[in-house]
């Protein structure tokens, strides 16, 4: 009897594993070839956490339009890319307004799990996450990792 559960346990989680999203290493092949730098899986699910939690205390700026407008105001935050969105013109322009204001950018590999994590249906392909008290300890441990990472070539 319990071999028979465990099989039915197995054959559950093989149709999960098929059914539900892709893996990080899926998402690595649609990369844009700017791309750089690249969050690792780790890194990638905790600005997830952190983009949700930002979002519950409205302290984040969604979409290039909004973004690249509070950045020339001069806010502070870490910036948050898509590395899957095509054409990359449409905001090939960020991440050197960035360099130029020493603010922190990464890229991930998905736009609709950027999306998701903002909490709406529609992918996203740019966010920034301010700082906030109520999360300063994920933002600050999500800062720290994102200056660790190797500047672009």
């Amino acid at each position: 009897m319990t071999k028979m559960k465990a099989d039915s346990d197995g054959r559950e989680a093989q149709a999960d594993a098929c059914s539900g999203e892709r893996t990080y290493h899926e998402l690595l092949v649609n990369l844009n070839p700017i791309a750089q730098p690249l969050a690792s899986r780790r890194l990638t699910r905790k600005l997830y956490k952190c983009i949700k939690k930002a979002v519950k205390q409205k302290q984040i700026r969604r979409g290039v339009k909004e973004v690249q407008k509070f950045i020339n105001k001069g806010e502070k935050g870490i910036m948050v890319l898509a590395g899957d969105t095509l054409p990359i013109e449409v905001y090939c322009h960020l991440p050197v307004m960035c360099e130029d204001r020493n603010l922190p950018y990464v890229y991930i590999p998905s736009k609709t799990d950027l999306g998701a994590a903002a909490g709406s249906k529609r992918p996203t392909c740019v966010i920034m996450v301010k700082p906030h008290e109520e999360y300063q300890e994920a933002y600050d441990e999500c800062l720290e990792e994102v200056q660790a990472l190797p500047p672009p070539m």
